[in-house]
């Protein structure tokens, strides 16, 4: 029996339900639990549906939480083999479109941090009006410009490059150790270097990458995404028209990624927004739950 075998088992037994719905020609996983309004949650890259299973603890009593897998993650997987270069913003935002749909979801919140805030910002351009309120962690946005290239920075985002390569997706998963070690790299990383923060989940995480092509799965968004990315560090990206949907952001302090100061022209992309800091890494949702579930139960209450 597996570690990801054992932490399902007993998510289950604390009630959280699996199922799978047919979401854009996916096979989408999802995990739900609580009750109350209905609240999305999207992971970002390395993660899968359990990371949220601390914060989900915390707001079941308050929301009707659904957390899927995005499209090449978790138990989804990927709808074809190979590198794909189709897994874009908007392609994950139609997944999440349908997959809503599908539940009979009609307006709701929805979560998301990393790749699930890119998601998240291209299903607020194409299907705000179902959105109560958006909540954003650490949050890549075109206004990060040509600052995210810059060269003090290019030692934190030299894997977007590694990762459109066509073998590095076999080359990480050469074996659990190659996983573990590269993994391992940006949970611990990510966190302020703590690896105290995933301790409980690497064996998990290296799991579940070592299936279902999930290594090449999370690159895919990479490959995907890279002319956009071209397009932002050279200035030539055409601005896209302010988000309407009511947003709220909770930044990471020590973020190394996507560095707080950064969120500098959030008011030249969103209309109405507001922010704030906490005390955490990349990882807000797992380094800060606590602050997290306070945070969202706040914002939404008041939509």
């Amino acid at each position: 029996m597996s570690a990801l075998d054992d932490a399902m088992r007993d998510a289950a037994a604390s009630g959280i339900r699996f199922d799978h719905v047919p979401a854009n020609g996916l096979n989408m996983h999802y995990a739900r639990v609580g009750k109350g309004a209905p609240l999305v949650l999207l992971h970002g890259w390395p993660e899968f549906w359990m990371v949220y299973r601390p914060l989900m603890e915390l707001l079941k009593n308050d929301f009707e939480l659904f957390v899927p897998d995005l499209r090449g993650c978790g138990f989804t997987g990927k709808p074809t083999s190979g590198p794909d270069a189709n897994a874009n913003a908007a392609t994950h935002a139609e997944d999440i479109a349908e997959f809503t749909r599908r539940l009979g979801l009609d307006r709701f919140g929805m979560v998301g941090g990393d790749l699930g805030a890119y998601v998240l910002q291209a299903f607020s351009q194409a299907h705000g009006d179902r959105l109560k309120g958006a909540f954003y962690f650490c949050t890549p946005y075109p206004g990060l410009g040509s600052r995210y290239g810059q060269p003090d920075h290019l030692i934190e985002v030299w894997y977007q490059y590694f990762q459109q390569l066509p073998w590095a997706a076999k080359l990480v998963g050469a074996s659990r150790e190659s996983c573990r070690l590269y993994m391992s790299h940006f949970l611990d990383h990510w966190s302020g270097d703590n690896p105290e923060v995933f301790a409980d989940m690497i064996e998990i995480y290296v799991d579940m990458f070592m299936r279902n092509d999930n290594i090449q799965g999370g690159f895919d968004w990479y490959l995907s995404s890279a002319a956009n990315r071209r397009k932002w560090l050279e200035g030539t990206l055409p601005p896209p028209p302010r988000i309407a949907v009511p947003s709220r952001f909770l930044w990471g302090r020590r973020d190394p990624l996507i560095r707080p100061e950064w969120s500098d022209r959030l008011g030249d992309y969103f209309a109405d927004f507001s922010i704030d800091f906490a005390d955490a890494g990349h990882f807000v949702h797992r380094e800060a739950p606590a602050v997290c579930a306070r945070e969202i139960k706040a914002f939404f209450e008041g939509q």
